[in-house]
C-alpha cells in the first residue's frame, strides 16, 4: 500500500473520549504473569490525559494468560472448560492491578465484563451504552475485558481488538489506541522482511490495509489483521484509530500532546446513526442471503431496501426479525439488517418481485425483505 503523504491532522490532541486497548503479550510480559510495572505505568499516563480534558475507556486483556500462571500452567489452555477457569482465576489479578494502579493516582475504576450476548441483544446495548455514559460523566475509568468465564464459542466476540472497536461504538469515542507488541502498522510483517517500515498514516478504507495481516502471538488471540478489522468497526462512529507500541515511553501522553506516534488511521467523518452502529456490531448473524450484483449495487450506491428479487439464495435457520448477513455474488459480506421474514419464507420468495409476494405466501408481510432502517452496510 502506499502511504497517506496529505498533512496530518491531529491524531489524539483533539480527541476527547478515548478507548485505550492493552494486549495480553503486554500486561503480562508475554504470558509469565502480570506486568504490574507496566499497568502502573499506563494508569499513570492515564491519570495525566484524564488531567488534560480527556475520558479514558480501557479494555485490556490478561485475564487467561494471569490465570493459566497462577494454575502453573505452561501452555495457554484449549479446552474450553479450562479456558474459562483460567480467565475466572485470572480476572481476580487483573482487575486488583488495574484497581491499584488507579488508586495510586486518585482515580476511580470500574470493572466492566462483556459478551456477544451484551451487545446482540438491542436492550442490552442500550444498557451497556448507558452504564458507560454513567461512569464517564462521574469521571471513573471503565475497565473492560471480554466474561471469557461464561462466553462460549456461540457468544465470544472473538478478541479484544474487536471488543475495543465495540466498545467505541457504543460510547462514540473519538479515538481508539491499540497498544500492541509492534510499533505499528508496518509495510510488511517485520519478522519476515527487515526492511519493513512504519506507515505513519493511512486511510481506513485504504483495501490495502489487509494485505499486511498477521497472526496472533500463542497468548493474544489478534494479528495486525483483527487490529484493522476492530479499526474499521470503531469507524462506524467515526473513531479514528491509532496503532502503537505499548512499551513505547510516554505513549499516550505523547499522543495526547499531539505527538505522532505509532500509526494513525484516520477514519470518514461520517458516523452511522445508532441503530446502524448496533447493527453492524451484532457479529453472530443467524443467517445468510446471497444476493445478485444489482441488489448489492442498489444497497451500495442507492442505500434503498433489500428486496427479495434480488435474493439468489439463503442459508441458515432464522425467524422473522433475526439479524442476518448479505453476501455479494463473490460471497463477501457487504451488509447486515433484521428479516421481515423467516428462513423458510425467504426460500419460497426469493427472486421474486413484491407483486408476486402474496401468491407464494399467501400473504405479504411487507414489501421489503429488509427495510433500509434496519440495514447496516459493512
Amino acid at each position: 500500500m502506499t502511504e497517506d503523504t496529505r498533512t496530518p491532522l491531529p491524531t489524539a490532541a483533539g480527541a476527547r473520549r478515548w478507548v485505550v486497548k492493552i494486549g495480553s503479550a503486554l500486561t503480562t510480559r508475554a504470558g509469565s504473569g502480570l506486568d504490574a510495572e507496566s499497568i502502573h505505568d499506563w494508569a499513570r499516563q492515564v491519570a495525566e490525559i484524564r488531567q488534560a480534558g480527556h475520558e479514558v475507556v480501557i479494555v485490556t486483556s490478561g485475564a487467561v494468560a494471569e490465570g493459566a500462571v497462577r494454575l502453573g500452567w505452561r501452555e495457554r489452555p484449549e479446552a474450553l472448560n479450562e479456558l474459562q477457569a483460567a480467565a475466572a482465576v485470572g480476572q481476580m489479578g487483573l482487575v486488583r492491578v488495574w484497581e491499584q494502579a488507579f488508586q495510586a493516582h486518585a482515580c476511580i475504576a470500574a470493572q466492566i465484563l462483556l459478551t456477544h450476548d451484551d451487545v446482540a441483544s438491542r436492550e442490552r446495548y442500550l444498557n451497556a451504552r448507558s452504564t458507560l455514559w454513567t461512569l464517564l460523566g462521574y469521571g471513573v475509568v471503565p475497565v473492560i475485558n471480554e466474561n471469557d468465564t461464561v462466553a462460549t464459542e456461540e457468544i465470544k466476540l472473538g478478541d479484544n481488538d474487536t471488543l475495543a472497536g465495540l466498545v467505541s461504538n457504543l460510547i462514540d469515542a473519538d479515538l481508539m489506541v491499540i497498544l500492541t507488541d509492534q510499533d505499528g502498522l508496518m509495510t510488511a510483517d517485520p519478522r519476515h522482511d527487515p526492511s519493513a517500515s512504519l506507515i505513519t498514516r493511512a486511510n481506513l478504507d485504504d483495501p490495502a490495509l489487509l494485505e499486511i495481516a498477521g497472526g496472533g502471538g500463542a497468548w493474544g488471540r489478534g494479528g495486525m489483521r483483527t487490529k484493522i478489522t476492530a479499526a474499521r468497526l470503531a469507524a462506524r462512529s467515526a473513531t479514528s484509530t491509532v496503532i502503537a507500541g505499548g512499551r513505547r515511553p510516554q505513549v499516550l501522553t505523547d499522543l495526547a500532546a499531539g505527538i505522532s506516534v505509532g500509526t494513525f488511521l484516520e477514519a470518514p467523518p461520517a458516523r452511522q446513526a445508532a441503530r446502524k452502529q448496533w447493527l453492524g456490531s451484532t457479529l453472530h448473524a443467524k443467517g445468510r442471503l446471497h444476493l445478485d450484483e444489482g441488489a448489492c449495487r442498489v444497497l451500495r450506491e442507492q442505500g434503498k431496501s433489500l428486496l427479495p428479487v434480488g435474493v439468489t439464495a439463503v442459508d441458515g435457520d432464522f425467524a422473522r426479525g433475526e439479524l442476518v448477513s448479505c453476501l455479494d455474488p463473490r460471497g463477501q459480506e457487504i451488509a447486515r439488517g433484521l428479516s421481515n421474514y423467516s428462513a423458510r419464507e425467504v426460500a419460497l420468495i426469493k427472486g421474486l418481485a413484491t407483486t408476486k409476494l402474496q401468491d407464494a405466501l399467501g400473504y405479504a408481510q411487507e414489501p421489503e425483505l429488509i427495510h433500509r432502517d434496519n440495514l447496516a452496510l459493512l
